[in-house]
């Protein structure tokens, strides 16, 4: 297990690879969202998707998006990725990106590290605005607190939108937040 201390985040800094997943990663991707889903308001999902389904995920992220997982001593401990913000053609330099750190790694620098590489990558890709979806509560509880928001902000993300009670999860309801980061300028094309 984890634990949270100066040792563990220069350790895992140190030891940390970043890499492109492949549909081969699904399983221990899955292991880490399957947590986030049964017990947490993080995602709103309800039901652990299949491997088959989630290495279908995997590949079709990869075909137009960066999605990277972290390995420490060969074990995934985190994952981000992005993905298409929006269908219609003009919102083509804009990307939604969602990331999830085992349950244990959390705190570390792990998430900042992520991020700064899917963002550079997008970068690269000309995409100049980033989202982040994130479920919200004023009274944080078991199954949610704000961690993630701080995170974001920390990371330079603006709150721009916010949907009240719009989410229906473990008998409550929770509010949705949009968070935006720009990455380059906003010059015609």
């Amino acid at each position: 297990m984890f634990r949270y201390s100066i040792e563990k985040e220069v350790r895992i800094m140190q030891e940390m690879t970043i890499r492109s997943a492949t549909p081969e990663d699904a399983a221990a991707v899955l292991s880490i969202y399957s947590y986030y889903i049964e017990n947490t308001a993080i995602t709103m999902e309800y039901v652990v998707p299949t491997l088959s389904e989630f290495e279908k995920r995997i590949e079709t992220t990869l075909e137009n998006y960066p999605y990277l997982v972290a390995e420490q001593d060969d074990k995934i401990i985190g994952y981000a990725y992005a993905g298409r913000f929006h269908p219609r053609a003009a919102f083509y330099r804009s990307a939604e990106v969602s990331i999830y750190i085992h349950k244990d790694a959390q705190k570390c620098g792990l998430g900042r590290r992520l991020y700064e590489k899917i963002e550079e990558m997008l970068a690269e890709q000309g995409i100049l605005n980033v989202y982040a979806s994130i479920a919200y509560t004023d009274n944080e509880d078991e199954y949610l607190n704000n961690n993630s928001t701080h995170f974001h902000a920390h990371m330079g993300y603006k709150q721009v939108a916010r949907f009240n009670l719009c989410a229906y999860k473990f008998n409550r309801w929770y509010d949705l937040i949009w968070m935006e980061k720009m990455l380059g300028e906003h010059d015609s094309i």
